[in-house]
């Protein structure tokens, strides 16, 4: 049983930063590509970077290149997105996710595995 525990989000003003975690347990983590997805209220759930298994290879949404860093760590079992120059549109519930593709992938129907979700609000 894959189970996903996000961890990092909070309150934090305009231009501050912000790193999420999130932990895999239950399967080995070097055999997942690993995304991070967000929802804000009233809207769908989107796409926000990923990472292939071995972390040579990552993808952002246009709206946070240059700002938001995907990272992983395959002996802590951990992805991370550090999140810098943080703007009100980037308040949502952000979701890690663990894909069976071991490439980085955008598509949302690729991902089997998703943690609970944490709260990033940021505040004009």
């Amino acid at each position: 049983q894959v189970q996903l525990v996000e961890s990092g989000g909070g309150l934090v003003q305009v231009g501050g930063s912000l790193r999420l975690s999130c932990a895999l347990s239950g399967r080995t983590f070097s055999r997942f590509g690993m995304g991070w997805f967000r929802q804000a209220p009233g809207k769908e759930r989107e796409f926000v970077a990923s990472i292939s298994w071995g972390g040579g290879t990552t993808y952002y949404t246009d709206s946070v290149k240059g700002r938001f860093t995907i990272s992983r760590d395959n002996v802590q079992n951990t992805v991370y997105l550090q999140m810098n120059s943080l703007k009100p549109e980037d308040t949502a519930v952000y979701y890690c996710a663990a894909s069976s593709y071991l490439s980085a992938t955008s598509n949302i129907r690729e991902y089997n595995y998703w943690g609970q979700g944490t709260q990033v609000t940021v505040s004009s």
